[in-house]
C-alpha cells in the first residue's frame, strides 16, 4: 500500500533543535534538551553494518530452507485459537457465542484483505513464492482447504453445542417454523411496520439486470412463478443491514431477521406463486489501494477509494447447504466467482449476528465484571476529583496495564488536565483509532479553542476506520488543531502523546508511549502497556519524532526510542546479537519478546542464530508466527507460547539479559514487514529497574509451563495447554492479573 520513505541518515551527533518553537516566547523560559547520545558503541557498530536479512553474525554461515511457516495457515491456526474458546464448555456460555461472532468476523477480514490481495497479486502476476516456500496457487489452495474446514467447525459449534446450551439457560436462537402462532402473528406486524417499507425486491430479466451484491450483505435469493405465463423468475432481496439481526420473538426467544423476510416474501412479490428461497452471502476485496505519492490531496484521494470499495471483486460466496443447484450456478456464474470459492454451510449464516446475543443482560453467563481501578502512583495524588497526572510524573514514571489499570483516570485524564490547565502551552498526539465519541478528540479540541497549540497526526488510512478518520480530521481542523497525516508513503501507527508545560521559567515536557490506540472502549478490551514519564529525553525524542512527522526533519537517532522504518528492526537485531557476545562470555543472556505477529524474517533469523549459540529465546505471540521452535540445530532453545482470553493481548514487549543489566523496551511495533517498513513505529527503552522487573515478570508468566496457553509445535501446530497432568486447571495469566489488582486495592482501602 505504500513504499518506504528512502531518507538518508542523519549526520553524527546532530544538535537537536527546541520543538517548541515559538509558541512561549513572550514567556521567558529555558528547554532543557539532552542532547542525542551514542547507543552502546557494539551496538553502533551493529547497526552501522545492519542490512536486510544479515546481521554481524551472518558469517556463521546460511541457515536452512524451510525455516518460515506459512504466515497465512498460521493465521488460520490463531483463527481457530479463538474458536477452540467458542467449543470450551469451561468458557462462560455468553462468551462463547461472542467467540464464535469473533471468530467470524476475524475470518471476513481476512478474506477482505488477505484473500483479496493474495488473488489480486497472483491475477496481476507479480505474486511470489511465500517465505514459507509455497507457491502462490499453493497458498490460496491451502487457505481454501483450512478455511472450509474451520467454518464446517465453526457452524457444528453453534448448531450443536452453543444454541442447545443458551437454550437450556432459558435463551432460545429458534427458525420461523418453532415459533407458536402468537409469535408469528407478532412478528408480522412487525413486519409490515419496521421491515417491508425497507426492503427492495429486485428482478432479474432481460430488462433487470443482475443487481450488485455488496460485500458481507445478507441475501435471499428468490424463485417465483407467474402464474398466469407460467415462467419461473429470479429475484434477490437484501437483509437490511442496520436491523437487529436476531428479533425477539417474546421473551429470550430469538429468530433470524432473514426468517422473518422469508415468511412474508409473498408481500413483496403479491400475485406471484414463490417456489423457493435461499440465503447467501458474498465477501469482497474491500483492501485499499491509494496511490498517496500521486494524490493532491490525500483526503480526497482516499475519500474516492472508500467508494471503489465498495464494487471489489468478490472472494467468497458463502450458501445454505440446502440451495437448489440451479440457484447456485446462477450466482456462481454471475458473480464470476469459482467453485473452490463457495461454501455451503447450515443456517443461519453470518453468525457476527452473535455479538448482540453475547450483549444480552445475564451476567452469570459471562466473565466476572471487572471495574479496572486507578494506578497506584496516580490514586496517590488524586485530588477529590480526578488524579493530578503532572504533579505524579514528577515524581517517578508511571508504567500503566490496561485493562487492569483504568484508562480513564490515566491517559485519558492526563489529556483532559492538559486541556484544561493554563499553564500547558502544547499538546502533539497521534491518533490511529479512536471511538465513536471520543474523550480524546473532545480534549484535543478543548485545548485548541483555549489557545494552546495542538498537533494531531491522524492516520486517515487506518483500515476500515478511514471513514470515520477523516470525520475527525476535519472536526479537529475545524476547531483550530493543526492537523497532518504523517509522510507519505508511510502508516502513522506509532502511539505516542507529547504535552508541553510552562513551570516557572522552565518549559517541561509530559510524554506517553503506549502499545495500544487512544480509544477508551478498546481499552477495556485489550491489553496494552503505556509509559507516562516526565524524562527529558523521552520528552525531546518525542518533539523531535512530532517534528520529523509534521514538518521536514530528517532526524534518525534518538535517545530512548527506536523509530520504524529506519533504526527499528536494526536496533532489536542488534540487541538479540549483543545477547549472542554476552552468551559466550558467560554473562546473562536472554531474548523475550510478547507481540501480536512474528512474521519478519531478518528478525526470525536474528532469532535462530542467537538459538544455536545458546541464548534462551521466548517469544510470546497473540496471532502469526512464521518462526518455528524446537528444530535441532536451529531453534532448539526457542519456545513459543500463545495466549487467548477474554481480554486481547495486544501490547509489545522486548526484553534483553544484557549481561545482567536487563533492557526491555514497549512499544506499537509488531515484528511484520508493514510496521518495519511501511510504518511510523515507536519503542520506548524502560528504565526504572521496578518497571523492567514488573515486565520481565509478566513475560516469565505468560511463558510459564503453569500458566494455561497453547504451545507452538515444529511443524506449525498449535496444541493447548489448559489443565495439569492431574487434570487441574492451569493458571490463567488475566485472571490472576486481575485478582492482583483487586488484592493491592484491597490493601489500600
Amino acid at each position: 500500500m505504500s513504499h518506504t520513505s528512502g531518507q538518508a541518515p542523519v549526520p553524527a551527533q546532530p544538535q537537536p533543535q527546541p520543538s517548541v518553537g515559538s509558541i512561549a516566547a513572550h514567556r521567558p523560559h529555558a528547554v532543557a534538551v539532552p542532547p542525542v547520545r551514542s547507543l552502546d558503541p557494539d551496538l553502533d557498530a551493529d547497526l552501522d553494518s545492519y542490512t536486510e536479512g544479515a546481521g554481524p553474525d551472518a558469517e556463521d554461515g546460511e541457515l536452512p530452507q524451510g525455516r518460515f511457516l506459512d504466515r497465512e495457515r498460521s493465521w488460520l491456526a490463531f483463527n481457530e485459537r479463538v474458536l477452540e474458546l467458542a467449543e470450551d464448555p469451561s468458557t462462560p456460555l455468553l462468551e462463547r457465542a461472542n467467540f464464535l461472532a469473533i471468530f467470524a468476523s476475524n475470518l471476513d477480514e481476512f478474506f477482505m484483505v488477505r484473500v483479496a490481495g493474495l488473488k489480486r497479486r497472483i491475477a496481476t502476476g507479480v505474486a511470489t513464492r511465500s517465505a514459507s516456500g509455497l507457491q502462490p496457487r499453493e497458498v490460496l489452495e491451502l487457505i481454501w482447504n483450512r478455511s472450509r474446514e474451520l467454518m464446517a467447525r465453526h457452524a457444528a459449534c453453534y448448531q450443536q453445542d452453543v444454541a442447545p446450551a443458551l437454550a437450556e439457560e432459558g435463551i432460545h436462537l429458534i427458525r420461523w417454523p418453532d415459533l407458536t402462532e402468537k409469535e408469528q402473528s407478532r412478528l408480522f406486524t412487525l413486519f409490515r411496520q419496521q421491515i417491508f417499507p425497507v426492503l427492495t425486491p429486485l428482478a432479474v430479466d432481460p430488462a433487470h439486470p443482475f443487481p450488485y451484491i455488496s460485500g458481507l450483505s445478507l441475501n435471499l435469493a428468490v424463485v417465483v412463478r407467474n402464474p398466469v405465463s407460467g415462467h419461473d423468475h429470479f429475484a434477490r432481496v437484501k437483509v437490511p443491514p442496520l436491523l437487529s439481526r436476531f428479533l425477539e420473538a417474546s421473551p429470550q426467544r430469538y429468530v433470524p431477521l432473514e426468517d422473518v423476510i422469508a415468511a412474508h416474501l409473498e408481500e413483496l412479490f403479491p400475485g406471484m406463486e414463490v417456489l423457493a428461497h435461499h440465503m447467501f452471502r458474498v465477501t469482497r476485496n474491500e483492501d485499499l489501494e491509494v496511490e498517496e505519492d500521486d494524490a493532491e490531496n490525500l483526503l480526497q484521494a482516499l475519500e474516492k477509494e472508500l467508494l471503489r470499495r465498495r464494487f471489489g471483486p468478490p472472494v467468497r460466496l458463502e450458501v445454505e447447504e440446502s440451495i437448489d443447484p440451479y440457484v447456485l450456478d446462477l450466482l456462481v456464474r454471475e458473480l464470476k466467482i469459482s467453485d473452490a470459492e463457495v461454501y455451503p454451510l447450515p443456517g443461519p449464516l453470518d453468525l457476527t449476528g452473535l455479538f448482540g446475543i453475547s450483549a444480552l443482560d445475564r451476567p452469570e453467563l459471562k466473565y466476572p465484571k471487572y471495574v479496572a481501578g486507578t494506578h497506584r502512583d496516580l490514586a496517590e495524588v488524586e485530588s477529590a476529583s480526578a488524579p493530578d497526572i503532572f504533579a505524579a510524573l514528577r515524581e517517578r514514571d508511571v508504567l500503566l496495564h490496561h485493562p487492569y489499570d483504568s484508562f480513564s483516570t490515566s491517559v485519558q485524564a492526563f489529556l483532559e488536565q492538559a486541556a484544561a490547565d493554563p499553564d500547558v502551552l502544547a499538546i502533539k498526539q497521534t491518533l490511529y483509532r479512536t471511538s465513536g465519541k471520543s474523550p480524546i478528540v473532545d480534549a484535543l479540541i478543548d485545548a485548541a479553542e483555549s489557545g494552546k497549540q495542538v498537533l494531531v497526526l491522524v492516520e486517515i488510512k487506518a483500515r476500515f476506520d478511514e471513514q470515520a478518520n477523516i470525520k475527525w480530521a476535519r472536526k479537529l481542523e475545524e476547531a483550530g488543531c493543526h492537523v497532518v497525516y504523517g509522510l507519505l508513503g508511510l502508516k502513522t501507527h506509532c502511539k505516542l502523546s507529547l504535552v508541553v508545560r510552562q513551570e516557572g521559567d522552565t518549559l517541561t515536557r509530559y510524554s506517553h508511549v503506549g502499545t495500544g490506540n487512544y480509544h477508551p472502549k478498546t481499552a477495556r478490551l485489550y491489553e496494552d502497556l503505556g509509559l507516562l514519564t516526565a524524562n527529558p529525553q523521552v520528552g525531546a525524542d518525542l518533539s523531535d519524532l512530532f517534528n520529523r512527522l509534521s514538518g521536514y526533519s530528517r532526524r534518525e537517532n534518538y535517545r530512548r526510542l527506536l523509530v520504524a522504518p529506519k533504526s527499528l528492526r536494526g536496533g532489536l537485531i542488534a540487541r538479540i546479537n549483543k545477547e549472542i557476545t554476552h552468551h559466550r562470555a558467560g554473562r546473562p543472556a536472554y531474548v523475550k519478546i510478547k507481540v501480536n505477529s512474528m512474521v519478519d524474517e531478518a528478525v526470525i533469523d536474528a532469532l535462530y542464530r542467537a538459538s544455536q549459540a545458546g541464548v534462551q529465546v521466548d517469544v510470546w505471540v497473540r496471532g502469526i508466527c512464521a518462526l518455528r521452535p524446537s528444530v535441532p540445530g536451529l531453534s532448539e532453545n526457542i519456545r513459543v507460547r500463545s495466549v487467548l482470553g477474554r481480554f486481547l493481548e495486544h501490547s509489545r514487549v522486548f526484553a534483553f539479559g544484557n549481561g545482567g543489566e536487563p533492557e526491555v523496551w514497549i512499544g506499537s511495533a509488531d515484528m511484520m514487514h508493514r510496521n518495519l517498513d511501511r510504518r511510523i513505529e515507536a519503542l520506548v527503552r524502560v528504565t526504572d529497574p521496578g518497571h523492567r522487573a514488573a515486565l520481565n515478570r509478566l513475560l516469565e508468566t505468560g511463558m510459564s509451563d503453569s500458566t494455561s496457553s497453547w504451545h507452538l509445535g515444529p511443524d506449525g501446530e498449535w496444541t493447548r495447554h489448559a489443565t495439569d497432568a492431574d487434570g487441574q486447571p492451569l493458571r490463567n495469566v488475566q485472571e490472576m492479573l486481575i485478582d492482583g489488582r483487586r488484592r493491592r486495592r484491597g490493601a489500600t482501602t
